[in-house]
């Protein structure tokens, strides 16, 4: 196989681990899968030394350092998933936006949204494949040099997350910008997310065909909302991606799990789990068995230690698992943490955490 090869988006090698896709499914497994948001990140030596020096969205705009960036932890652990590296913010670049990474301040947009008509400096159309193509061929890349050795995910921010960040111009505590649009202009704040949705469907769909197994949405910031705005804000469009994505993939006669992950949404479980997606991914301030009652059997779930857990020793990390797995139960279950690892927790935790869902999974399979 020649290099150009390996980014044509065919002939991948066979899956050989499907412990995560059959999870998502509901499906039974010989373990419980596991895999880390963030799992590519500033914790591992490796990462920050691929990283040293470079702009944040030069990395991601290089298909070759985010198959490198995405392979690292699986050299290290025996996760049974990878995620693509990527970042949620290269849809609002595509929509025509300018976002920089700061170093020790985090994503930030030099020129938010500040009034409606500031949409008109958005672009109406998006060539997906000519504006976020690097994604695709870091998807692409990745899935012939993984082997097959797990499932390869791909990923968005969700519609109202990304306003939110395109009109505080970066992060924020108390999202006062972007909510001020709610309330001061319910029609241009519609307009917004229905743009992102539409973007956000053609990506998704991109991914999959560049060979992502899996897509997780991520809507970091629905806890800033209550129960009737996140209602009339996230949830219809979260729902709509779910189903535009799947009646497409359908169309093709494909079909691959979602996750949708809104943090700090208990309050909309229930409605979560009626949205298309297979999978509702769970942040640490909900119980397992809350959860699955909310969700009625109706999808699998994945979630949901506290990523501080890992500061733990390792005999109490094993506990926290056992404890967790017995919540949750074996089936239908995608072992995870509650929010993305950060960057000062020790690896050798993170392999802690990994094998303790491997081992006490399987012994709990074994017994039932």
């Amino acid at each position: 196989m020649n290099k150009d090869d390996l980014i044509l988006p065919k002939d991948f090698p066979q899956l050989l681990n499907d412990s995560f896709l059959r999870a998502a499914r509901g499906e039974e497994t010989d373990h419980v899968p596991v895999w880390c948001m963030r799992q590519a990140g500033r914790y591992l030596p490796e990462f920050r030394e691929s990283r040293a020096g470079k702009d944040f969205f030069d990395t991601c705009r290089s298909p070759e350092t985010c198959c490198e960036l995405t392979l690292q932890p699986l050299r290290r652990f025996p996760f049974d998933a990878a995620i693509i590296f990527s970042d949620i913010l290269v849809v609002p670049q595509a929509l025509g936006m300018d976002v920089q990474m700061v170093p020790g301040k985090g994503p930030t947009f030099p020129e938010p949204l500040k009034e409606p008509e500031d949409l008109q400096r958005l672009r109406s159309k998006v060539d997906v494949a000519k504006e976020l193509g690097y994604v695709f061929k870091a998807i692409t890349l990745t899935r012939h040099k993984i082997k097959g050795k797990v499932p390869l995910i791909g990923f968005t921010g969700a519609p109202w997350t990304l306003m939110s960040y395109m009109i505080e111009g970066g992060g924020s505590s108390t999202h006062a910008k972007a909510k001020r649009w709610l309330y001061r202009h319910p029609e241009a704040s519609h307009m917004l997310l229905r743009m992102l949705t539409d973007v956000i469907v053609e990506y998704l769909l991109g991914q999959v065909a560049a060979g992502a197994q899996a897509l997780q949405v991520f809507e970091s910031h629905a806890g800033i909302l209550g129960p009737v705005e996140f209602r009339e804000f996230s949830l219809p469009y979260l729902r709509d991606i779910g189903r535009l994505v799947k009646d497409r993939l359908k169309e093709a006669g494909q079909d691959v799990p979602m996750i949708v992950f809104a943090k700090d949404a208990h309050y909309a479980l229930e409605d979560l789990s009626q949205c298309h997606y297979e999978v509702v991914g769970l942040d640490w301030t909900i119980d397992p068995r809350a959860a699955r009652e909310l969700t009625g059997g109706k999808v699998s779930l994945q979630g949901n230690m506290d990523p501080c857990a890992l500061y733990a020793p390792k005999e109490r990390i094993s506990d926290i698992v056992k404890k967790m797995l017995e919540g949750f139960g074996t089936r239908g279950y995608i072992a995870n943490l509650g929010h993305g690892l950060y960057p000062d927790m020790d690896p050798e935790n993170v392999g802690a955490f990994v094998e303790a869902v491997h081992q006490h999974s399987k012994r709990m399979i074994t017994q039932m």
